[in-house]
């Protein structure tokens, strides 16, 4: 038996009992003025004292009621519900509820709520900055989130959908999307995944991801993460599924393709040719990263052929007093590089920043003096990290640091054909990889023409006609592709 049909099964009265065993919850009596006696049941911690005291304690002394019909009557708070099971009681206390009995010995009371709500205010993206556009990022509280979302979408098509999820947090989920564009298998799909998740405790939408991806074992990210509100309502016009869960301040995003993960929104915000550039120059970036230090192996150890004169005597020179062979100084690079990381992420904000700049240029010069590494594959380690940072989204850049190493060994076994060999199986694996049940690898395979118009590259809006071809949306068209080639100045209809 599941946790959740455990928890099904208990009575009223032994879902009080179990509440009693703690110090923060209150069991008290109000007193009306004709001697009635009322019971009242909460969580001190869950409860606002002040709308306890005006919305539910002084009505009652004042107006004594003798039915649950005339209590709710006499109470000013919109939400009041009979609780009648011991799910209901449970999960009513523990979202803010105060229970009213008449007699404490009935299985059955009246749920007031007048909940304590702790929220961060609205503030900056943190992850997602960007210079010019919105400022505004998602924060833990769900129906907040759910403000940012209406007030950019009011339309009465954006439809949510609350899943409740975790048999212990009963954690709420809301699942959005645009009914008369996103497709309804995408929507399906997306509920019934989040509905099939059996585990006790969900405390934020990365758990949510892990559940619900195409392939829990690629290193591939599948699903885009997004603290920013602006993003998650354009990708909804564009007929993807949006999914929300409560004290999470980001959300999730589906289907999507690897090229999103190279776009960052602010690419929207500017110039389209300027966009276009610098998405070519993250995905420049990328490659480099991935390739430049396993590239550097391979050739200086199966290679050398290919090393033009001029720069081999360099490459001697910087290597002539290093006692290790290639592949084991780039991995002790690597690994300072990625220790570097992790310490300026775990400490505080100013440390870290210290941490890292100091320690990086202390660790490198005294690696290079001590001849542990050459001052080649020093420069071309810290470019290729630094390239690992262009990438918009955290987690395709935590992909790029892990599959680095992979390459490295490959490099160190079979030199270029390793790399090659390797390189090829990555390329059938996201070739194979669906995001929601959708390609994951389009618009490149399957090719589809038209949405390369926004993919390596952006072109301008007058030619973002038609919605993503990989979405197969309900709706295709986003405006008339007629009317935008109508542009007429002024003084044409001057006679």
């Amino acid at each position: 038996m599941t946790a959740k049909q455990k928890s099904d099964q208990k009575t009223f009265n032994e879902v009080l009992s179990e509440c009693r065993k703690s110090d923060d919850f209150v069991s008290d009596t109000v007193h009306s003025n004709k001697d009635h006696l009322y019971y009242l049941h909460f969580y001190n911690s869950l409860v606002d004292t002040a709308p306890l005291n005006e919305l539910i304690i002084k009505p009652l002394q004042k107006h004594p009621v003798f039915s649950f019909e005339d209590l709710k009557g006499k109470i000013p708070v919109k939400e009041l519900n009979v609780a009648a099971t011991g799910r209901d009681l449970e999960e009513g206390l523990h979202r803010g509820h105060v229970l009213i009995q008449f007699d404490p010995n009935e299985p059955y009371g009246l749920l007031v709520s007048v909940n304590r709500s702790e929220n961060r205010e609205v503030n900056i993206p943190e992850v997602e900055y960007s210079v010019i556009g919105p400022k505004e990022g998602l924060v833990e509280d769900l129906n907040i989130n759910l403000n940012l979302i209406r007030k950019r979408l009011p339309v009465s098509t954006l439809c949510i959908k609350k899943i409740k999820v975790g048999s212990i947090s009963h954690t709420e989920v809301a699942v959005l999307y645009l009914s008369d564009i996103a497709n309804d298998d995408n929507v399906q799909t997306m509920i019934q995944r989040i509905e099939d998740i059996d585990y006790d405790e969900i405390s934020d939408s990365s758990y949510i991801n892990q559940f619900i991806e195409d392939n829990s074992n690629s290193p591939f990210p599948q699903l885009i993460d997004t603290e920013r509100p602006d993003r998650v309502a354009a990708q909804l016009t564009e007929g993807k599924v949006a999914v929300m869960v409560a004290g999470s301040p980001s959300a999730i995003t589906a289907p999507t393709t690897i090229i999103e993960f190279f776009s960052a929104f602010e690419d929207y915000f500017i110039p389209w040719h300027l966009a276009s550039v610098f998405r070519m120059i993250r995905l420049f970036a990328v490659m480099f990263s991935v390739f430049s230090t396993p590239l550097y192996v391979a050739v200086i150890t199966y290679h050398t052929e290919l090393i033009p004169q001029d720069l081999l005597a360099t490459l001697i020179l910087s290597r002539s007093i290093i006692p290790f062979p290639p592949i084991i100084e780039a991995i002790f690079l690597e690994l300072t590089i990625e220790l570097l990381r992790e310490a300026g992420a775990r400490l505080p904000t100013k440390v870290g920043q210290t941490i890292g700049i100091v320690g990086g240029i202390v660790i490198g010069t005294a690696a290079v003096e001590a001849g542990l590494t050459s001052n080649v594959l020093l420069i071309i380690v810290a470019l290729a990290a630094l390239a690992s940072f262009t990438t918009p989204i955290y987690r395709i850049g935590n992909t790029i640091r892990l599959i680095r190493f992979p390459f490295l060994l490959m490099a160190q076994l079979w030199g270029l054909l390793g790399i090659s060999l390797l390189a090829t199986f990555f390329l059938v694996h996201l070739i194979t990889l669906k995001s929601l049940g959708r390609p994951y690898f389009e618009p490149i395979y399957p090719f589809r023409f038209k949405d390369l118009r926004d993919s390596f590259f952006r072109l301008p809006f007058k030619y973002q006609y038609d919605r993503p071809e990989v979405m197969q949306v309900k709706r295709s068209k986003r405006f008339s592709r007629q009317e935008s080639r109508k542009s007429s100045d002024i003084d044409e209809h001057i006679q």
